[in-house]
C-alpha cells in the first residue's frame, strides 16, 4: 500500500510523512484530479488523498479516497469502484469562524480608513469619523453544523444576536436567539445585518440565494460566503452588489478554480474584485498554519485503521459503516 497525495494535498507531504513512518508517499499534480493520465500510478490497495476527484469514465480501483476537507461536491462518488471507501475530515470550523468574526469587525471598524501619518495627526484627530460596532447586530447563519455553531459561539461573545433556520439545531438551541421556520428564508434574510453561509453545497442548496433572496436582504446587509460560491446565483449577486441593493459581500469562495498547475481562470464570469463593496479572499478562510497538522493526524489515523482492518473515522461513503472521531475516542 502507498499513499497518493494529489494537487493541494501534495503540499502536505512533509506534514503526513512523519505520522506514517515506513509508508511510501507519492505526489501527483493537480491535473490528476480530473485526468486518467496518471491512473496507472494508483494501485488497488492504495489510499488517495485529494479534495477533488472526477472520472466520467470510471475511476481506477483503490482502497480509500480520503478528502482532506469536509465538502464532497468535488468528488464523483458514482465513478468510484464499489470496494472503495471515502472519508472526510473537519477541523476547519475554528479558523473559518475566526475569519467571519474578523470580517465583520473589519467591516464595522474599518481600521485601514483610520490610519494616519505623524504629519497629519492634528487633522486626523479633529476629523475622525465614528465607526460601527457588532454589539446588537443580528447575524443570520444558514447552516448550523460545525462551522455555523463555531461562528455563533464567537459572535455571541461580541453581543450579536443569532438567527438561523430552525432545522437540525438539536441541543444547540441555547446559541440561537431567533429560530426561523425552514420555509421562511426571506424573513431570516430581512432581519439580519450579516448573513453567513455555512451550509454544504448540494442539489437542494445550489442557487439557494437568488435574485429574490438578495432582494429580501436589508439594503445595508452584508453577505458572507465561506461555504461554496454556487449556493449564491452568480449573476444575481453581482447585480445586487453593483447596483448597491445590498450593503456588500465578503467572499472567500468562487465560481471558477484552477484545474492545473499553470492555468489562471477568472474566479467569476463577473468582475466582483472591481466592486468597492466586496472583500475578496482566495478560499483561504480555513488555511491556517495549524490546520494541516490537525487534519493530517486524522488522515494518518485512518490509514493506520485501514491497514489494521478497523472501522474508519468519518466514513461518508458507503454511509452504512460510518464511525465518527468522537465515537472512536
Amino acid at each position: 500500500m502507498k499513499v497518493v497525495l494529489i494537487g493541494d494535498a501534495a503540499r502536505q507531504q512533509d506534514v503526513l510523512a512523519p505520522l506514517l513512518p515506513g509508508v511510501n508517499i507519492v505526489t501527483l499534480p493537480r491535473e490528476a484530479t480530473a485526468s486518467a493520465e496518471f491512473d496507472s500510478r494508483i494501485a488497488s490497495d492504495d489510499v488517495v488523498v485529494s479534495i477533488r476527484f472526477k472520472r466520467p469514465d470510471g475511476a481506477p480501483p483503490f482502497a480509500l479516497l480520503h478528502v482532506p476537507g469536509a465538502g464532497l461536491d468535488g468528488i464523483d462518488l458514482p465513478a468510484l469502484q464499489p470496494a472503495c471507501r471515502v472519508c472526510n475530515v473537519f477541523e476547519h470550523e475554528i479558523p473559518i469562524a475566526e475569519y467571519v468574526l474578523h470580517a465583520m469587525l473589519g467591516w464595522e471598524i474599518r481600521p485601514d480608513a483610520m490610519r494616519f501619518t505623524a504629519a497629519g495627526w492634528g487633522e486626523a484627530h479633529r476629523n475622525r469619523k465614528p465607526h460601527g460596532e457588532l454589539a446588537g447586530k443580528t447575524l443570520g447563519i444558514i447552516g448550523f453544523g460545525r462551522i455555523g455553531r463555531a461562528i455563533a459561539e464567537r459572535a455571541r461573545a461580541f453581543g450579536m444576536r443569532i438567527a438561523t433556520l430552525d432545522r437540525s439545531i438539536g441541543s444547540y438551541a441555547a446559541l440561537v436567539d431567533e429560530r426561523i421556520p425552514p420555509g421562511d428564508l426571506h424573513r431570516l434574510l430581512g432581519l439580519s445585518d450579516y448573513v453567513a453561509l455555512a451550509c454544504p453545497l448540494s442539489e437542494s442548496t445550489r442557487g439557494l440565494i437568488g435574485a429574490a433572496e438578495l432582494a429580501a436582504m436589508s439594503p445595508s446587509g452584508v453577505l458572507i460566503n465561506v461555504s461554496r460560491a454556487e449556493i449564491v446565483a452568480e449573476a444575481a449577486l453581482y447585480d445586487a452588489l453593483a447596483q448597491r441593493r445590498i450593503g456588500g459581500a465578503i467572499l472567500d469562495v468562487w465560481y471558477r478554480y484552477p484545474a492545473g498547475a499553470q492555468d489562471n481562470p477568472a474566479p467569476s464570469a463577473f468582475p466582483f474584485l472591481d466592486l468597492p463593496n466586496v472583500v475578496a479572499t482566495p478560499h483561504s478562510s480555513a488555511w491556517t498554519t495549524a490546520l494541516p497538522g490537525r487534519r493530517y493526524r486524522i488522515i494518518a489515523e485512518n490509514i493506520r485503521r485501514l491497514r489494521a482492518g478497523e472501522p474508519l473515522l468519518n466514513q461518508v461513503w458507503p454511509e452504512a459503516q460510518t464511525i465518527s472521531r468522537k465515537q472512536a475516542s
